[in-house]
């Protein structure tokens, strides 16, 4: 993801979420590539329809974001941008790969199940208007 690309970014998190990323929240991530950030962003006719990002620090990596313009979804999309992510978190030697999920967003638990997550807890409360977060993580 390169800063030409938030304003498209920003235009899936509003299709998708309910408390949507700022612009300021993307432009305050990508500060931190490479050094322990990590954004990649999927295209479709030369349009951004999806994009990911990665915290990662010595240890223990977070997903910040995973998202997927709602036209673009069941296409494997979120899977490619997930198994980027991982790999990097394996580049970048990390142990474990942690993540919150809406509690409701059972397409996107099924999502990181395939790729070898496991849910560990819930966070009551965690977003925006009191919906919980399921916690899920992946060991290396």
């Amino acid at each position: 993801m390169r800063w030409w690309d938030v304003p498209a970014a920003r235009a899936v998190e509003q299709a998708l979420f309910p408390d949507p990323w700022a612009e300021s929240t993307f432009w305050s991530e990508l500060a931190g590539v490479p050094d322990t950030r990590f954004y990649v962003v999927a295209q479709a006719g030369g349009q951004l329809v999806g994009y990911a990002g990665l915290f990662a620090t010595r240890h223990q990596a977070d997903v910040q974001t995973l998202a997927v313009a709602p036209e673009h979804q069941g296409r494997g999309l979120g899977g490619a941008l997930l198994r980027s992510l991982l790999e990097e978190a394996a580049r970048r030697g990390v142990g474990e790969v942690l993540l919150e999920v809406r509690a409701e967003n059972e397409a996107a638990q099924r999502l990181y199940a395939r790729h070898g997550f496991e849910r560990i807890s819930i966070r009551r409360g965690y977003y925006p208007g009191g919906a919980d977060a399921v916690v899920m993580r992946r060991r290396g």
